[in-house]
């Protein structure tokens, strides 16, 4: 997108710094990640993008991916199996 637009480029990375910011408030917000049975680990659907995060304590929380629903979380080093 940068490529073609960086306009609408930089309005998509700051929307989603917005989304990630409604964390700090509610950590709660997204829904346990699907892919995993730790309900630290959780996700936020926002537009296109699920932001795949962990929740350390009430306090804090690590973004582990944003990634493009279009693109298979399988695709994802973070979420590759090591079976």
């Amino acid at each position: 997108m940068k490529k073609d637009s960086p306009y609408y480029a930089k309005n998509e990375v700051d929307d989603i710094r917005t989304a990630i910011r409604k964390l700090k408030l509610n950590s709660l917000l997204g829904k346990r990640f699907e892919r995993s049975e730790d309900d630290t680990l959780r996700e936020l659907i926002f537009k296109n993008y699920r932001i795949i995060y962990q929740i350390i304590s009430p306090e804090q929380i690590n973004i582990l991916s944003i990634h493009h629903h279009a693109r298979s979380i399988t695709n994802n080093p973070a979420f590759k199996d090591d079976d």
